[in-house]
């Protein structure tokens, strides 16, 4: 034989006599080999699991977050329109306070038919800013003052004891237009 044949066969029978020698350490090794390669699949099903899970809660967040955003948008917009003529209707508020002035001074006055047809336009302008959500704010003589609504103009001493701290005259009228006040109150404090 040659050499290299002899030092081919040696190492076959060195690979023989190994396996032959521990067939369970070999059988270990196949075995623990498969289980490593489950633990992997596990690990990585186990990871995409995860994965699948975080995408899922940011989807959720940001649906939530969405739809928070809708109803937000929604509620902005219904207020813009509430409150969209504005604008308009404080502008015509100094118009409804001339009312006012002219029918105090026109029922001092004979002429009844002017009087009446100044009413009547009043009446209609007044009712037509109703409709469009204008409300005037009820203040009288003896209410208690709240400084979030009324806007004192002077303090003056009460008349009497009761009339301390509370609204003696009421200057100019005060509106709102829906929930919010868009002109306030112009009272008269007693001290």
């Amino acid at each position: 034989m040659s050499k290299k044949s002899k030092v081919e066969e040696m190492n076959g029978e060195l690979n023989d006599s190994q396996t032959v020698e521990n067939p369970e350490l070999n059988e270990e090794n196949i075995a623990t080999g498969s289980e490593v390669t489950e633990e992997k699949e596990k690990s990585v099903e186990e990871q995409l699991q995860d994965e699948l899970a975080k995408e899922k809660d940011k989807f959720l967040r940001l649906f939530a977050e969405f739809e928070n955003f809708k109803k937000r948008t929604s509620k902005e917009r219904m207020d813009l329109f509430k409150t969209a003529g504005q604008e308009v209707i404080v502008s015509l508020l100094p118009i409804l306070d001339d009312f006012d002035r002219a029918l105090k001074e026109l029922s001092k006055s004979d002429d009844q038919e002017m009087y009446k047809g100044v009413e009547l336009i009043h009446s209609k302008l007044k009712e037509t800013l109703k409709g469009k959500g204008l409300e005037q704010i009820e203040v009288g003589e003896g209410d208690v003052f709240d400084a979030e609504v009324h806007d004192a103009i002077t303090q003056v001493p009460a008349p009497n004891k009761k009339l301390k701290g509370k609204i003696i005259d009421v200057i100019e009228k005060g509106f709102k237009l829906g929930d919010r006040i868009i002109r306030h109150p112009k009272v008269v404090v007693g001290n």
